[in-house]
C-alpha cells in the first residue's frame, strides 16, 4: 500500500536529512507533501507561534532536484515557524488548498541529525512535531540518526522504509480520526489486542531512532535513562554583563537492557511507541497498552505491525 504521506522536521527545509527521505518516499510511490520549518528549530518542543503571522512558501526547486517519479505527487513548503505551527497549519486546513491531491494517510517527521532518546523526546522539536500530528488523529513516525559524527543518512533512509513497509499493513485507508470529530468518545478497548488501534487513532506514536553505523537490526523498547551534565555555561557579554549558554558538556547513557539508549550503544535501530497524551488524559493509555507495545517479534519490530 502506497499511502500518502505528510513530512516535516525541526531541522529545516533545507536538511538533506528531509530531502533524502522526501525523495525515496516519491521513489517508493507515496505521494508526498513536506511541510517543514524555514530555518532550524531543534530542541524547541511544542513551541507554538501565537499573534504572529509566519510566510508560507511552495519550494517547486526542491521538488524539481529530489523528485524520481514524475508520475508520483510531491509538494514541498516551508513555514516560517515551528514544527508544531508546520504540522497544525498542514492538518487543520493549510494544505487542503494548496495541495489538495494529497490526503496524508501518516505523518513523518525527519529525519533528525542527532539522537532523540530517553528524556531527548521531551524537548525535541522532531518528536514534537510527530506528537502534535498524533494528537490530531494523524499516525505518526518521529525518525533520528543518533550521531553528530557524520551526515550520511543513507541506512537512516533504509530504516525508515522498512518501518514504513511494516506500517502499510496496517494503515490501509484514510484516518479515521482526523480533527477528532468524537472527542474523547472514540477510544479504542484496553485489551492488548488493540495497540494498533491506538496507533492510528493518534493516542501513541513510534519514535525511531537510527545508529551511527546500523547492522540492520531493530529493538523495540522503552525510553532508557539519559543525564546531562554541566548544562549550562556563563559567558562574559562585552561590554558589561553576564549571558548564558544551554548545552551539554558531557551526556551519559545508563547501560539499562532493553531500552533505547542502550540498544543505540549496542548498533541497533531503535524503535519506542509513545503516547501522545499524558496518563491521566481521558484518552491516555493503559500501563498494560504500554507495555505490550513494547514487545518485539523475530525481526525486533513492534509484534503488533
Amino acid at each position: 500500500m502506497k499511502f500518502p504521506v505528510l513530512l516535516t522536521n525541526d531541522d529545516g527545509i533545507h536538511s538533506a536529512g528531509l530531502q533524502e527521505l522526501a525523495s525515496a518516499l516519491n521513489e517508493r510511490g507515496h505521494p508526498v507533501v513536506v511541510l517543514a520549518p524555514l530555518t532550524e528549530q531543534s530542541a524547541v518542543g511544542m513551541k507554538l507561534t501565537l499573534r504572529d503571522g509566519m510566510s508560507f512558501e511552495e519550494h517547486t526547486e526542491i521538488a524539481d532536484r529530489i523528485r524520481t517519479k514524475e508520475d508520483v505527487p510531491l509538494r514541498v513548503f516551508s513555514l516560517d515557524g515551528s514544527p508544531c505551527d508546520c504540522v497544525i497549519v498542514a492538518i487543520d486546513g493549510g494544505l487542503r488548498s494548496w495541495a489538495p491531491e494529497i490526503e496524508p494517510w501518516l505523518c513523518i517527521s525527519g529525519i533528525n541529525r542527532g539522537p532523540n532518546l530517553s528524556v531527548d523526546v521531551l524537548h525535541s522539536g522532531t518528536v514534537s512535531a510527530a506528537r502534535e500530528a498524533a494528537l490530531y488523529g494523524l499516525p505518526s513516525l518521529s525518525v533520528s540518526l543518533a550521531t553528530y559524527s557524520h551526515e550520511d543518512y543513507s541506512q537512516s533512509v533504509e530504516a525508515t522504509l522498512e518501518v514504513i513497509e511494516r506500517l502499510s499493513g496496517l494503515i490501509v485507508g484514510k484516518p479515521e480520526n482526523i480533527l477528532r470529530p468524537d472527542g474523547s468518545k472514540k477510544r479504542p478497548s484496553d485489551d492488548a489486542k488493540s495497540i494498533g488501534a491506538w496507533f492510528l487513532q493518534g493516542n501513541m506514536f513510534l519514535n525511531l531512532n537510527i545508529p551511527e553505523n546500523w547492522g540492520g537490526e531493530f529493538q523495540t523498547v522503552p525510553l532508557g535513562a539519559r543525564w546531562y551534565y554541566n548544562a549550562t555555561d556563563m559567558l562574559d557579554k562585552e561590554p558589561v554583563g553576564v549571558a548564558f549558554e544551554v548545552g551539554a558538556a558531557r551526556i551519559v547513557d545508563e547501560d539499562i537492557e532493553m531500552t533505547d539508549c542502550n540498544a543505540i550503544l549496542s548498533g541497533h535501530a531503535a524503535i519506542t511507541p509513545l503516547a501522545s497524551w499524558p496518563q491521566n488524559h481521558p484518552l491516555g493509555i493503559p500501563q498494560a497498552i504500554m507495555e505490550a507495545s513494547t514487545i518485539g517479534d523475530s525481526k525486533g519490530m513492534p509484534k503488533w505491525i
